[in-house]
């Protein structure tokens, strides 16, 4: 199916500015991939060294440098709820890729942290850089080069952005990623959020906070709102890089492991060695990369993928813009409503037709592509498909996506949207350029004319909120959260204040440098604003009571300020030392000085 002009238009024009860039890129990987791994040509000693600690028969297949070596990669630590189920996974691709006739060896453990662990704490001020070192991690245990494809073992918040780096820095390589799957459904989402603002209402207390929250949290797998972790799965699978079906099946089910043994041998099957050789960087053009963006305003995605996209795209020597994001969002329909944008967890939107059914909507109105190549070998149509286990209890079987919504009001067809458009927007104006989510914004909280209130941290706005100072119609400006500031942290943690605020009749919003998450909830806010504070940004110079419009629908971001007065001012320097030691951050200095700016993707590359 063609698709509909405005998406072959939007194209047309990411692939003519990126092609000096993704024509050298595609002659190195190209070139790498006819060189082969060095595993036949190592020396001896070099060759025993990377298979030493291995059992006799896959020493004899490694040695004989004829049979595929897939490299496994994994963000498994058992701490993070996502990546636990990970830890059975090695010995799972092994034993299927002995099955094959071939090998797989853990390349390379990556990091992998908890933005719900760390929001609000010191840590966060590492999320954002984690994302460039989990890539730089992958990439040291890949340059060993003794692999033939590899498999990307990663869930959550910058983890699949990090690693999908490392895949695209060794495009060369085919690549699979393997998801573990959505935990089962908890507390609603509703009632968590009831309870939260309660808590900062200081109507419950730490004790019943502590309870609804582990209700919500309380087994293996990605937490279920849609947030970051879940947007990358749903980037993946509408990118061509998961197999069919496979991104929100429960963690240690019978169908999760079936379709990671799948996995395993789809990766051994599109090596060089074999007949359908697909090297990662050529599943990852601008026609998947547009694919992506379409799917995360279908699905009312994250908003740290206005970074991510950009630079995991870049990755892949293409060139994408927040303007190209904002365009795509206006001819994209909102199809699915998932906390934070409805009631409904992940495990609703794959009960309703899921992934196979978004994707064939997607196709049926032409706004996708679907003659792009993908890992699974046929273009993205054959993604149209529900995931079932097989007969046999071992493999997989696949069925055409449902022809109707399991619950229309979870997952829409796109002649009945929630929206008619994907709901993250690009705002221009003298403050610079930032990043709104309107889609789990009232239409009539989208417009906020207010007096500024300047915070340079989180927690003096809290102490702020604590003491009744708030209670005003504002704008919250929240600045020096910037990369170059302190790394970034998101500032979801707001949330709950603000929203009381709004609950109590008050025009309230949020402008930061600063992030919020895919979490963005029901606070209109201006983010990722660009230049930042740090860097000399407009933001820099804010004063208390200067009057700021946000309009979300038009996507227009004003200091309401004499235009001369404001550019004599000179930029507020608060001390950011505070920003720099503790937990790790005196190791990221260098990434703090070195990072390019939000809507260039906050990289260090």
């Amino acid at each position: 199916m063609t698709a509909d002009p405005r998406i072959e238009a939007i194209t047309d024009r990411i692939r003519e500015r990126s092609a000096p860039t993704r024509d050298a890129y595609v002659a190195r990987i190209t070139a790498k991939g006819a060189e082969g791994p060095k595993r036949s040509t190592l020396s001896c000693g070099n060759l025993a060294h990377g298979f030493a600690a291995c059992g006799p028969v896959d020493k004899e297949r490694l040695s004989g440098g004829q049979t595929p070596n897939l490299g496994i990669v994994t963000a498994y630590n058992d701490m993070l709820s996502a990546h636990q189920p990970f830890e059975r996974f090695p010995e799972l691709i092994r034993e299927a890729a002995r099955e094959m006739g071939a090998t797989a060896q853990v390349a390379s453990g990556v990091p992998a942290m908890c933005d719900g662990v760390t929001q609000g704490q010191g840590g966060m001020e590492l999320s954002l850089f984690s994302r460039d070192v989990i890539a730089m991690a992958a990439a040291v245990g890949l340059s060993h080069d003794m692999f033939d494809a590899a498999v990307y073992l990663g869930v959550c918040d910058k983890i699949v952005p990090g690693l999908t780096i490392a895949a695209l820095t060794f495009g060369h390589l085919p690549a699979i990623f393997v998801p573990a799957g959505p935990m089962t459904s908890g507390l609603a989402n509703d009632e968590k959020a009831r309870i939260r603002q309660l808590y900062a209402e200081g109507k419950v207390g730490r004790d019943e906070l502590l309870e609804a929250e582990s209700q919500s949290y309380h087994g293996p797998g990605t937490c279920t709102f849609y947030g970051t972790a879940n947007s990358n799965q749903m980037l993946m699978e509408i990118m061509g890089l998961h197999t069919p079906g496979s991104s929100f099946v429960n963690p240690n089910t019978p169908l999760r492991d079936a379709l990671t043994r799948e996995a395993t041998k789809r990766a051994l099957a599109i090596t060089a060695l074999g007949n359908e050789y697909t090297p990662a960087g050529l599943v990852v053009d601008e026609r998947a990369v547009v694919n992506g963006v379409v799917g995360l305003h279908a699905t009312g995605g994250s908003t740290n993928h206005t970074m991510h996209l950009v630079a995991m795209a870049a990755a892949a020597g293409i060139k994408l813009t927040w303007q190209d994001i904002s365009d795509l969002s206006d001819i994209t329909p909102l199809l699915a409503r998932v906390y934070p944008n409805g009631l409904a967890d992940v495990n609703h939107f794959q009960a309703a037709g899921g992934m196979g059914f978004l994707i064939r909507e997607l196709f049926d109105c032409g706004l996708l592509h679907e003659d792009v190549r993908t890992a699974w070998g046929q273009g993205l149509g054959a993604y149209a498909v529900e995931a079932r286990l097989a007969d046999d209890g071992q493999s997989v079987t696949r069925v055409p996506a449902t022809k109707e919504s399991g619950d229309p009001k979870v997952l829409t067809t796109p002649d009945q949207p929630f929206s008619s458009n994907g709901g993250l927007r690009m705002l221009n104006g003298n403050m610079g350029k930032a990043v709104i989510k309107v889609s789990a914004v009232k239409p009539e909280r989208r417009l906020v004319e207010a007096p500024a209130k300047i915070f340079h941290d989180q927690n003096d706005l809290k102490a702020a909120f604590d003491s009744g100072e708030l209670n005003q119609d504002f704008v919250a400006v929240v600045r020096f959260q910037g990369p170059q500031a302190n790394g970034m942290p998101e500032l979801h943690k707001l949330t709950p204040l603000l929203g009381v605020l709004l609950d109590r009749g008050h025009k309230v919003a949020l402008v930061t440098d600063g992030r919020m998450s895919g979490a963005s909830g029901k606070v209109p806010a201006a983010i990722h604003v660009t230049p930042e504070a740090k860097a000399g940004g407009a933001i820099a110079r804010i004063r208390e009571g200067d009057m700021i419009r946000l309009d979300g629908e038009n996507g227009t971001l004003e200091i309401l300020v004499d235009a001369a007065e404001f550019d004599s001012r000179e930029p507020a320097q608060p001390d950011l030392t505070d920003n720099e030691y503790g937990l790790g951050r005196e190791l990221f200095g260098a990434f703090r000085a070195a990072v390019g700016t939000a809507d260039n993707g906050a990289s260090v590359f």
